[in-house]
C-alpha cells in the first residue's frame, strides 16, 4: 500500500505554446507593394519597335477608342490603343517634332523641323492645311481643349504664335523668350490661355486677350525648360527642366508649390494620369507621370507631394503620354522603342472569352432560379463569397507546427534545447532560445552542465556571431560570463583554448574597424557643416 500512496513523477508541459523567435528582427530588403504600385504594375509591357529614330511626342485622342498619335523621324504614325499596332503613317519632308489632336479626334496637327505646321484629317490622311510662318524649327504645337480654330506653336526662333488655322493667318506674334521656345499647354477651363516654356529657363503665361501681347504671369524654373502641362484645376501648372519637376500657383501670382527632383538626369517629359475607378471615392485621384534620360519613370502625387510608384526602362525616355480612359501608358524612347502599356479592363475580358458574339449584339445571361430549401444550391450558396470591408471575420485556428528545440523549451529540457539549436545553422533561432531562457533564467545554468564539446558548439557560434551588431548586445555579454565561469576548463582543453583564440581575433578586428568608422565619421563630420551653411 505504501508503494501505491507514492506519487508518480509527471511530466510538465505548457497547453499553449508559440515557436520561439528572436527580438531583434532584420527589416525585409524590399517593402511590400502598395495598392497604387499594383495599380501601375497592373499596365501589361508591350514594346513597339519598328520605328526609325526618337520619338519626341506622343498625344491621345481625347474620343473613344482613344488612338495615339507617335513622331519619329520623317513620319507620323497612328496607333490603336486597343491592339497597339499601327493603323495608318503620314510621311514628312523633315523631321517631325510633335503633334495634337484637336479636341473632336478628327484633325490632328504636326510641326517639323523646317518650320512647317500641317493639318490632317484623322481617318482619310488628307492634308487639309499648311501653316507656315516660323524662320526657324517649330518645337510644339498644339491645339486648344475648347476650341477648334485656333492653334498654338513655338520654335527655335523663340517666337510663339496663335493661328487662326481656317485662314491659315497669325492671329498673334507673341515675342518674350530669349532663347528657343520648347514645349507649350492650353488651359483645361479657358482656351485663350495658354502657357510655353523655353531654354532661357522662364515659363510664361499668355492670354491672347491682353492687347500689350506681353505674358500676364512670368516664373522661373532654374534650368533649362523641356515640358510644361496644367494640372486640371486650370489653376496649377508643373513645368519640367534639369532633374527637377515644379508645380507652380498661377492663381496666387506664380508662387512655387513644390519642387520634387528624384530623376537623376534631365526630365523630358510630363503628363497626367489618373488613379481610381471610373465612379466613387477612389475616383478622380491625378498623378503626375514624368520621364527622364535616366530611363525612369515616376509618378508624382501632387496632393500628398510624394513619389508613389517608379518603374525603370531599358533606354533614355523622351515622351509619355495617358489615355483619357486610363487603360494606355505609352512611353517613347531615344532609340526609337515605344514602350506600350494596356490594362486590362472589363470589355477586354468580355471580348476574350465570348470572342465573335459581340460582333452580333448583346447576349442577355439566362436567370436562375429562385433558391428553396429543396435545392442542393440552398445549403451551398455563400460559400465562395469574399468578405466585405465591414464584415467580422471568424478565422480558422492554424496549427502551430514546432521545431525539435520548441519542443524541448515546451518541455523545460533547456539544455537539450540548447544544444539542439547550436548543432543547426540558423543564428537567429539560437538567439531566440538564448532569450527565452534568460527570461527563464536558466541559461548560465545551462552554460554550467555543459560539456567539452557542448561546450565547443557555443564557443564556436559566439566566435562567428558575437560581433554581429544586432546581436552583440547579448553575445558579448554571454561571452564575458562563459570565460568566467568555464575558465578552468578551457585551459584544460586545447581544442577550447582554440576557439578562444579565434574569439579575440573576431573581437580585435572589430575595434580595428569601428576605430577606422570613428576617423572617417571626424573627417566627414565638419565638411557636412560647412556644406549645410551653404
Amino acid at each position: 500500500m505504501a508503494d501505491l500512496l507514492v506519487e508518480q513523477p509527471r511530466e510538465i508541459t505548457i497547453s499553449k505554446t508559440f515557436p520561439t523567435k528572436p527580438k531583434l528582427k532584420p527589416k525585409a530588403k524590399t517593402p511590400s507593394k502598395t495598392p497604387e504600385s499594383k495599380y501601375w504594375s497592373s499596365f501589361k509591357s508591350h514594346q513597339i519597335s519598328n520605328l526609325i529614330s526618337s520619338i519626341p511626342s506622343i498625344d491621345f485622342s481625347p474620343i473613344s477608342p482613344h488612338q495615339f498619335a507617335a513622331t519619329n523621324s520623317a513620319s507620323l504614325t497612328l496607333f490603336s490603343s486597343q491592339t497597339l499596332s499601327p493603323t495608318s503613317t503620314i510621311s514628312f519632308s523633315d523631321v517631325v517634332t510633335s503633334c495634337s489632336f484637336r479636341c473632336d479626334g478628327s484633325l490632328i496637327a504636326a510641326s517639323d523641323l523646317s518650320g512647317l505646321i500641317r493639318v490632317f484629317d484623322v481617318k482619310t490622311r488628307t492634308p487639309l492645311r499648311r501653316l507656315k510662318s516660323h524662320t526657324r524649327p517649330v518645337r510644339f504645337v498644339k491645339y486648344p481643349l475648347l476650341d477648334k480654330l485656333h492653334l498654338v506653336s513655338g520654335g527655335d526662333d523663340s517666337v510663339v504664335k496663335y493661328w487662326d488655322v481656317a485662314g491659315e493667318s497669325v492671329v498673334s506674334d507673341l515675342y518674350g523668350h530669349r532663347d528657343y521656345a520648347r514645349c507649350g499647354d492650353c488651359s483645361p477651363i479657358n482656351g485663350e490661355i495658354f502657357v510655353t516654356g523655353s531654354y532661357d529657363h522662364t515659363v510664361k503665361l499668355w492670354d491672347v486677350r491682353v492687347d500689350s501681347k506681353e505674358s500676364v504671369i512670368e516664373v522661373n524654373h532654374g534650368k533649362p525648360v523641356e515640358d510644361v502641362i496644367f494640372l486640371p484645376s486650370g489653376g496649377m501648372v508643373a513645368t519640367a527642366g534639369g532633374n527637377s519637376l515644379k508645380i507652380w500657383d498661377l492663381i496666387g501670382g506664380g508662387k512655387m508649390v513644390y519642387s520634387m527632383e528624384s530623376h537623376n538626369k534631365t526630365v523630358t517629359s510630363i503628363c497626367v494620369g489618373k488613379v481610381g475607378k471610373e465612379s466613387g471615392e477612389e475616383a478622380l485621384q491625378y498623378r503626375i507621370l514624368s520621364v527622364a534620360l535616366d530611363g525612369y519613370m515616376k509618378v508624382f502625387d501632387y496632393a500628398k507631394m510624394k513619389v508613389t510608384h517608379s518603374m525603370r526602362f531599358p533606354a533614355p525616355l523622351m515622351s509619355i503620354g495617358f489615355s483619357p480612359d486610363c487603360m494606355t501608358r505609352v512611353i517613347g524612347s531615344s532609340n526609337g522603342i515605344i514602350f506600350a502599356g494596356r490594362r486590362k479592363g472589363k470589355e477586354d475580358v468580355g471580348e476574350s472569352k465570348s470572342g465573335n458574339f459581340w460582333a452580333l449584339g448583346s447576349v442577355e445571361e439566362p436567370q436562375r432560379r429562385a433558391l428553396r430549401p429543396t435545392y442542393f444550391r440552398y445549403f451551398h450558396r455563400s460559400q465562395g463569397e469574399k468578405p466585405n470591408e465591414g464584415d467580422h471575420l471568424i478565422m480558422r485556428p492554424k496549427k502551430v507546427k514546432l521545431s525539435e528545440h520548441d519542443k524541448l523549451l515546451k518541455k523545460f529540457r533547456h539544455k537539450e534545447a540548447l544544444v539542439s539549436v547550436l548543432s543547426g545553422k540558423n543564428p537567429e533561432n539560437v538567439v531566440a532560445v538564448m532569450e527565452e531562457m534568460v527570461a527563464r533564467r536558466k541559461l548560465l545554468k545551462c552554460v554550467v552542465n555543459l560539456d567539452e564539446e557542448e561546450l565547443g558548439l557555443l564557443l564556436g557560434f559566439l566566435h562567428k556571431h558575437s560581433t554581429m551588431p544586432r546581436h552583440s548586445g547579448l553575445l558579448m555579454g554571454l561571452t564575458k560570463k562563459v570565460l568566467e565561469m568555464r575558465a578552468d576548463d578551457i585551459r584544460a582543453s586545447d581544442a577550447l583554448k582554440s576557439h578562444i583564440r579565434n574569439l579575440k581575433r573576431s573581437v580585435e578586428e572589430e575595434i580595428r574597424i569601428q576605430h577606422s568608422l570613428q576617423e572617417i565619421q571626424g573627417i566627414i563630420s565638419p565638411l557636412l557643416r560647412i556644406a549645410g551653411r551653404r
